[in-house]
Formats: structure tokens, sequence, C-alpha cells
């Protein structure tokens, strides 16, 4: 199970790869423009003397412009497809992971991270199934999802060991699964937020990199509306998580918070994120300012899986590469 795990995070990899490459092609290939050219005068009923006014009119695209406009649909299809397929190959994985381990598939970085992109892409899936606008997106969120199951594959991952003791308990199961799954949201949520903070500033005439890369991005509004949304969705199950997790360390450690490095970079995560939601309901701050608080949480989220993991000790020393 444990080697059928392996192979399955590198099909699940790889099919990642052939999503995102299908969604760079429609991102180049764009949509077919309509051509407007100098129409043939029209002759209407005018008084004696009156100018026969002409009008530009628009030309179809010629065959060529909506032949690359199919192949633009296709490739984008056939990322969204590509998208599905790793997402099952990846579900496949933990599954048999777990399997193997006798446990749910949580005990360490390289596991943690498999999960929490899982919860992204499926988060995706959804969204892109109930609106169907957004998949040009698709190609940065498949860049993420390359990355990050790349780096857990290549630099995170350690064979299957049992639980430390101090995991063996059922607020593993609470406080764990309502991590995974907020930080999965978020990690989808920070896909929006970079994209509207490039597609606004597109939108405001700047053109050099990288708001140039926003110019086949859905519009600016639905991008921020979408990153709130998940991120007020997101939010309060993190809120469960920290709490069940102090509710956990007072059963295990004697003691509800005791300010361990990844205590701390939690609450710090908690009071960003919680931040973002204040200054977006505050009609004096401006959108994007919001948005890069929203951003700086997901760095903050960041910092908390890989700096506190490999960088610091503490009670939750066993998180980390072994």
């Amino acid at each position: 199970m444990s080697a059928l795990s392996d192979n399955l995070v590198l099909f699940a990899t790889l099919a990642y790869l052939v999503a995102m490459i299908g969604h760079a092609v429609e991102y180049a290939l764009g949509n077919a423009r309509t051509r407007i050219v100098a129409a043939a005068p029209v002759r209407e009923l005018v008084g004696a003397g009156g100018p026969v006014p002409t009008s530009p009119a628009p030309v179809p695209p010629s065959s060529g412009d909506g032949r690359s406009k199919r192949r633009a649909r296709l490739a984008g299809l056939i990322g969204v497809g590509a998208t599905a397929v790793a997402a099952v190959l990846h579900l496949a994985a933990l599954v048999t992971r777990g399997l193997a381990a006798d446990r749910m598939p949580w005990g360490n970085m390289y596991e943690f991270v498999l999960t929490v992109t899982f919860i992204g892409v499926a988060a995706w899936l959804v969204v892109l199934w109930n609106r169907p606008s957004l998949r040009k997106l698709g190609l940065f969120l498949t860049l993420v999802m390359v990355l990050l199951v790349a780096t857990a594959e290549l630099v995170l991952y350690v064979p299957i060991v049992p639980l430390v003791p101090a995991l063996n308990s059922y607020w593993f199961v609470i406080h764990v699964s309502t991590i995974v799954f907020a930080s999965g949201i978020f990690l989808l949520g920070v896909v929006p937020a970079v994209g509207f903070l490039m597609r606004n500033g597109y939108e405001q005439g700047k053109r050099s990199f990288p708001y140039s890369l926003a110019k086949r991005l859905p519009g600016a509004v639905g991008l921020e509306r979408l990153t709130f949304a998940l991120h007020a969705f997101a939010f309060p199950i993190f809120t469960f998580a920290v709490i069940a997790g102090a509710i956990w360390a007072e059963a295990a450690w004697g003691r509800p918070w005791g300010w361990d490095p990844k205590e701390t970079w939690a609450f710090i995560s908690w009071v960003v994120y919680a931040g973002y939601l204040h200054a977006r309901a505050t009609p004096s701050v401006k959108r994007n300012v919001a948005t890069w608080i929203a951003v700086l949480g997901f760095l903050t989220m960041l910092m908390n899986l890989f700096g506190v993991n490999i960088f610091f000790t503490g009670l939750h020393s066993y998180g980390g590469l072994s």
C-alpha cells in the first residue's frame, strides 16, 4: 500500500502538470477578437444634398480565428479534465497511505501538505462547477498544485511510521482535520487574491510584469468577491481548529496555551486573517489593501507549516520531516 501511495502521488503530480500545460495553452491562445473595418457606404433616404452616411461594420472572425478559439477552449477543457483526474489520483494516494499506516494520513509534514493540497483542488473543482467562467484561473491553481505536491514528494517525503504517543487521541482527528480543511480553503483563496491584485492593476492601466499576466483573467470584482467568500468560509473553521487545539493541549500537557512556536504562529495567522475580514468589511479600506492582508495571512500559514517545523523546536516538533 505504501508503494502504491507513492506511485499515485507521482501520477497525480504528472496529471497536475498536464492540467497546467492545458490551461497555459488556453491562456496563451486567448479569445478570437472581432475585427472592425470600414464598410461600404450604405445609402439612406436623406434630404436633398445630404451626405451619404457610412459606418464601420464588424467583420466576423476569420476561420483561423475560429480555429484558435476552439483550440483554446479544448485546451482549457483538457486542463479541467486533467485536474479532475489528478484529484482522483491524489485522493487515492491519501487513502492508500492511510490504509498502509492504519491511521489518518496527517502524521507529518509530507502527509499534511498532501492533504491540504487535495482539499484545495477539491474546493477548486466545486467552485469551477458552479462558476465555469473562472476556468482561466486554473492555470495559477494547477501551478500551485505542481509546486507544492512536487515539493512534498521530493523534499518532505518520509516513510510511514506509527504516531507518536502525543497524537494518539480522538482530538487528533478533530483538531488536525479542521486545520487541514481550513488550510486547504485558504490555499485556494490566495489564488484569486493574487489574481485580483494583478487584474485590478491591469484594469487601472498597468501593463508591466506581473500585471500583464492578468490580461485574460476574469474581472477584478469577481475575483475579489471569490477571495472574500473563501476566506469568510474558512475562518470560522480555522477558529474552531485553534480552540480544539487548546482543549487538546489542556488534556495532553496540562495547559491550554504555552506559546509554543506553532501555537504562536497559529495565533499570528488567526489575527492576520481576522484583520483581513475586518478590513474587507470596512468601507474606508480599499479592496486591494484588504486583499494584501489576506496574502500576508497565507504567508504566515506557510511560515507555520515550513518555517516552524524545520527551524524551530517545540512540543509540535513531531510534525516535521521525521
